[in-house]
């Protein structure tokens, strides 16, 4: 029988081993990272720095950037490796339907999690919920469309204000919540976290995942706005308390790259809602 170079014969079937591997250790681990940033951003903020200012918003446009312009347009390639070697070992008919079932779980959880949000924010400023959700469409279609919060700030506003909330409300929330508020983001990578577990053979654990899941609402503070930003700043997290390894790593992109920009349009969507609830404190 002959075998093709790189290719090796397991005891659980045909495994596809790699020709060469470039390791990069990290210059940190997950948590001190997450101390030295919030350490970083209050500081500055609190002694209005302007030399280490400079310093760090050039460093996050560097990371921007690299991101934006490197990883993003190559991460289609590598996703495309990992299903060529799923398919190559008969795995990839199998993940497919998996993936089929949470990509439909994701949208409901979404939609079912927007209406609650209208339904509270409704209830406290004393508005339909279902024409301000309705008015926020536009919002939606665009965030699908453009995969990122921050380059929909514009539509978002608009269609904030078209829910009378005040101009000087709508400004301060809508470019706030851009940066802090992913609720559809954080569904979808918990929702996929987990099936990539259950393929892998994981059970998962309530204690891991709800840590997980607090760590996360922090590390989205950080994840920046381009599309497919929320994962990258995630697989930290994910193979430090999950312990996923590089392939789970690369089937967790490749899941949530599939409908990132429905997790961006929940998260504008949501904007809207609280928006509307600031608002209404705002003029007690």
């Amino acid at each position: 029988m002959l075998i093709p170079a790189g290719v090796q014969i397991g005891g659980t079937g045909i495994e596809v081993a790699s020709f060469f591997e470039i390791t990069i250790n990290p210059i940190m681990d997950v948590m001190s990272a997450l101390v030295t940033a919030f350490i970083l951003g209050l500081g500055i903020a609190a002694v209005d720095g302007k030399t280490l200012y400079g310093a760090v918003s050039e460093f996050q446009k560097i990371i921007e950037k690299i991101i934006d312009n490197i990883i993003i347009p190559l991460l289609p390639l590598h996703i495309i490796g990992i299903f060529s070697e799923m398919a190559f070992t008969g795995e990839v008919m199998e993940i497919m339907a998996i993936f089929g079932k949470v990509f439909l779980l994701v949208i409901a959880l979404h939609i079912a999690y927007l209406i609650v949000q209208f339904l509270v924010a409704g209830s406290i400023s004393g508005k339909n919920p279902f024409k301000s959700l309705k008015n926020m469409v536009p919002a939606y279609l665009t965030a699908v469309g453009t995969q990122s919060s921050a380059a929909t700030i514009p539509v978002t506003t608009q269609a904030t204000k078209s829910n009378g909330v005040s101009d000087e409300i709508a400004d301060f929330v809508i470019p706030l919540c851009a940066t802090i508020h992913l609720s559809g983001s954080t569904i979808t990578l918990t929702l996929c976290s987990l099936a990539v577990m259950l393929i892998g053979g994981i059970t998962p654990e309530f204690g891991s995942m709800f840590q997980f899941i607090m760590m996360l609402g922090v590390t989205m503070i950080a994840a920046p706005g381009v599309p497919g930003g929320a994962v990258m700043a995630a697989l930290g997290l994910l193979s430090s308390m999950l312990g996923f390894s590089e392939a789970n790593l690369g089937l967790m992109m490749a899941l949530y790259m599939a409908q990132d920009s429905f997790g961006t349009a929940c998260n504008v969507t949501g904007d809207g809602a609280i928006a509307m609830v600031v608002d209404k404190i705002a003029k007690k």
